[in-house]
């Protein structure tokens, strides 16, 4: 996936989760399937993008990335949630619940 085609995904989409992961980073993979359990059962029309880090140096820098794991939520186009490092999918839920209600309904 190139810059623009994922600049162009966010615009075009509802809403982007870009789950930013590492090759090395356990915690990473012990996260991605829970995350992705949770956002398939709750968030369903929320397109997911997972992209390692340092495969997407372009990416990852434009997008301040500097950590793994790192979550960004993007709504209507703008980025509306960023979680990193010790993230709460209790948490994160909760904040999209909402925002994502009134974007879909």
């Amino acid at each position: 996936m190139t810059l623009e085609s994922l600049q162009n995904l966010i615009r075009e989409e509802v809403g982007v989760l870009l789950y930013f992961s590492g090759e090395n980073c356990n915690v990473c993979h012990a996260l991605r399937p829970k995350f992705k359990e949770t956002f398939d059962a709750h968030f369903p029309q929320l397109k997911q993008v997972y992209l390692d880090a340092h495969e997407n140096p372009e990416i990852s820098a434009y997008y301040s990335v500097f950590t793994v794991p790192t979550m960004l939520v993007f709504m209507d186009g703008r980025e509306f949630i960023r979680e990193g490092r010790a993230v709460s999918l209790h948490r994160l839920k909760e904040q999209l619940q909402r925002p994502y209600g009134m974007l879909i309904s």
